[in-house]
């Protein structure tokens, strides 16, 4: 699918106080801070439930390394969702979408990425209650400190549907500021480059609604 927009960005949109009120939130709870895993490992909501073995391990940190923490807090949807319907309208992809996953808390240590993936499942939730029947639509990054704070840790975008014949063909989102959201279909492919200072905090949230026809 081809489009005019990859992404859309809302500079400085978060308030700043709402960014600590999450990193606090984070920071308190640091004790259910999990590995991030992918889909490949089939465990619901992409944290390790069970221990990996040396050989799972070792595909796992060649596709991504980093911890992330799951909340489910109302405050949080009212700040980001009319972000997320404003960039569905002004982008003009104008997708359906009426149920947010749980927020995850993302953080990037020195040495952390995540390659090369798309948000979207290859077919629809399975599992009872309001995602039953859902896929992935609009994916939401919060970014949560400063640029200054850490090296690395782009958020780039893959435009491989814009010029197949010349390769592979991708743009960052840029250092953004604290406070700051991308917001993009779930199918678009994207990565987060490894991080080689500091430490990077993010929150991600997946909109979802019925498959497209």
């Amino acid at each position: 699918m081809n489009l005019q927009h990859y992404y859309w960005v809302f500079q400085d949109a978060v308030p700043i106080n709402v960014c600590d009120d999450i990193l606090k939130y984070a920071q308190e709870n640091k004790q259910a801070e999990r590995e991030a895993i992918t889909g490949d490992f089939g465990q619901n909501r992409n944290v390790v439930k069970k221990p990996l073995n040396k050989k799972e391990k070792d595909k796992l940190h060649r596709i991504r390394k980093s911890k992330v923490l799951w909340f489910d807090h109302r405050w949080i949807y009212k700040e980001i969702q009319p972000y997320v319907h404003e960039a569905n309208r002004k982008a003009d992809w104008n997708y359906q979408w009426d149920w947010s996953e749980s927020c995850q808390f993302t953080k990037y240590s020195k040495g952390q990425f995540y390659d090369w993936h798309c948000d979207s499942w290859q077919g629809v939730y399975k599992d009872e209650g309001p995602q039953q029947g859902k896929i992935r639509k609009l994916s939401v990054t919060l970014c949560l400190n400063e640029p200054n704070e850490y090296e690395g840790g782009n958020l780039e975008f893959d435009f491989r549907n814009t010029h197949p014949d010349k390769g592979r063909k991708f743009i960052s989102s840029g250092r953004l500021s604290k406070g700051s959201l991308v917001v993009f279909p779930s199918f678009v492919w994207h990565r987060v480059t490894k991080v080689t200072k500091g430490t990077r905090y993010s929150l991600v949230i997946w909109n979802c609604g019925w498959p497209f026809k």
